[in-house]
């Protein structure tokens, strides 16, 4: 699947904007052919934007189940005779779509594209009125998990990822239009020759046509062509893409016909570059990188998880302001905007699947007493490891190409001192590694499963690890705290791989003081960091040090989270704690 673009050949229409929406508590609306006519008692909805905060109704905000979305769209009268397609960039969790009255497509996973081929059942010229019914509901065999429990007041949705549950159509819709001879796939890997740079390109096509491809520079200047579906291209005197650096060529693959008529066209950026784990280092062009940023979300005040650009690029600027060079996108893909936005700044990325909440164990005080076995044939289990992969599968296709991608997470904090997840991980591994041999593999390592204890982490290429010494442990004792996880992270040293501390943080209330320093005050969360980075700069195998988190954020109720997980530098609107400026003296020292 190649996301929608416009070029010489190809025309895209965006559907953003205000749909009809209803909920469907009775989940009746399939049977009852809701999308056959426009939805009954409908409100207004805002896409892209979770659907939960918008109504100003609680009874919106924790819905789960069905929800519809409804609009109607006038195919272009230019379309005729072209494939039409409808592309939805992400629907959480997952969703059934009808052009008209007919099923053109359903999607599993919540982040992640799904497109619809509607040629058939639609002509130039025409309205078309297009639903969704998008599902919240987690399971023990959705990624992430969760589970329908029953209480003394009806069903309710439990689920183990601390932030909210946010759903709905995320990102933009497109109705577009490509030849009927049309390319359907892209893939681009990087390599250096010295001071050439090496563009090895495959292209999958639907339909019998010629490839011709041309590789541009910013300029618009041609530095390299071929022909055929696979080849290599060699780049004389390559401008690298690298940290900071977010240099990109253009790759534009063309279909041809017998007698050189150009069919179809895509342009696909390329950012040549390589990346490399030698013994405890991380190499990206051969020298050795140190990650320096933080854990984020998809998170806003009013729309959720929905994407927006004006916060895009002012959180961009934030990360320039405050020296960060990378960060990781916990714990799902994000919208292919901020890769594309990453790509042309050169700021560095750990791109995760939502296989996050795989984890019985991390009760207490965040999520109270679980009661279940992680992984079992009645809860985490075969068919939800094929969800997990499939959930690969499609990261990778869609975020394969993007050069500020160096490192898949496949999972955030799971279950891994057992052998069950020796056994459910180790397939999972492979597979990413078979998707993509040019990157290495991870997932990030959890407290319950420390040094000598794990059994997954024999699987990573890199270990990331979550530590939050002085704050769930060794609360407010910033001395023992700082001796125990030395002595932990010392341990891991030994394993001879590359450490990113992918998760440190405490909660911190903005504008509270103290003179003792005590826990919630910025006092504190600046001591807890400058602890912190004592005992990375003492260990030599730490190449990366990302803060949880970059802004606070939304999360379940709980007697943990007031107003939701508050151990943001920035506030949720972005506005800077006393810890902001901290790791800005830190990050930019050499300034």
């Amino acid at each position: 699947m190649l996301r929608p673009q416009d070029s010489a050949t190809r025309e895209r229409k965006r559907l953003d904007g205000i749909w009809s929406f209803a909920l469907d508590p009775a989940g009746e609306g399939r049977d009852r052919r809701w999308f056959a006519g426009p939805l009954a008692d409908a409100r207004d909805m805002a896409v892209p934007a979770s659907f939960n905060d918008i109504a100003a109704d609680p009874r919106v905000r924790d819905f789960f189940g069905d929800v519809w979305y409804q609009t109607e769209v006038r195919v272009p009268h230019g379309w005729d005779g072209r494939r039409i397609v409808l592309h939805f960039e992400s629907a959480t969790h997952r969703a059934t779509v009808w052009a008209g009255d007919v099923e053109v497509v359903s999607h599993e996973g919540g982040y992640t594209p799904f497109e619809a081929d509607i040629t058939a059942h639609v002509h130039a010229g025409d309205l078309v009125r297009v639903t969704l019914v998008v599902n919240n509901t987690l399971s023990f065999q959705s990624i992430p998990p969760g589970v329908i429990e029953e209480t003394a007041a009806g069903p309710r949705q439990r689920y183990w990822h601390d932030f909210f549950n946010y759903a709905g159509i995320h990102r933009s819709v497109w109705l577009c239009q490509t030849p009927r001879v049309h390319l359907t796939d892209v893939t681009v890997v990087t390599d250096l020759d010295g001071a050439d740079g090496i563009v090895e390109y495959a292209v999958v096509a639907g339909g019998t046509a010629g490839t011709r491809v041309v590789l541009r520079d910013q300029e618009g200047r041609q530095v390299a062509e071929g022909n055929g579906a696979n080849g290599t291209l060699t780049v004389p005197n390559v401008h690298r893409w690298g940290p900071g650096d977010g240099y990109l060529y253009d790759l534009e693959v063309q279909l041809t016909g017998e007698d050189g008529t150009v069919l179809d066209s895509y342009h696909q950026s390329v950012g040549i570059r390589t990346v490399k784990v030698s013994g405890n280092r991380f190499l990206i062009n051969g020298e050795p990188f140190y990650f320096t940023g933080f854990g984020k979300h998809e998170d806003l005040a009013v729309i959720g998880k929905g994407h927006n650009d004006a916060f895009m690029v002012h959180d961009f600027a934030l990360l320039k302001w405050i020296g960060a060079n990378s960060f990781r996108t916990s714990h799902y893909p994000y919208s292919e905007e901020v890769l594309d936005y990453a790509d042309r700044h050169g700021i560095v990325i750990i791109d995760e699947t939502a296989a996050v909440g795989l984890n019985m164990g991390l009760g207490g005080g965040i999520f109270g007493s679980q009661g279940y076995t992680t992984f079992s044939p009645d809860t985490v289990n075969d068919a939800t490891r094929e969800v997990h992969a499939q959930a690969i599968r499609e990261l990778v296709a869609r975020d394969k190409n993007h050069p500020s991608v160096v490192l898949w997470s496949i999972a955030n904090e799971p279950e891994s001192d057992t052998e069950g997840a020796e056994d459910y991980f180790r397939p999972l591994f492979d597979l990413t590694r078979e998707l993509d041999p040019s990157r290495p593999v991870g997932f990030v390592n959890v407290m319950l499963a420390p040094y000598g204890k794990c059994r997954v982490s024999q699987f990573a290429d890199v270990l990331m690890l979550n530590r939050y010494y002085g704050w769930y442990v060794n609360t407010g004792d910033l001395p023992a705290a700082e001796q125990a996880w030395e002595e932990e992270l010392r341990g891991w040293a030994g394993e001879n791989k590359p450490i990113i501390i992918t998760e440190y943080g405490a909660d911190t209330y903005p504008g509270l003081h103290s003179i003792a320093g005590e826990p919630w005050t910025e006092e504190y969360q600046v001591a807890y960091l400058d602890m912190n980075h004592r005992v990375f700069d003492r260990i030599d195998a730490v190449i990366g040090e990302q803060v949880w988190n970059f802004a606070d954020f939304a999360t379940t109720s709980g007697i943990m989270r007031v107003g939701g997980n508050k151990k943001g530098v920035f506030t949720r609107d972005r506005q800077p704690k006393a810890a902001a400026h901290a790791l800005r003296r830190r990050w930019r020292k050499g300034d």
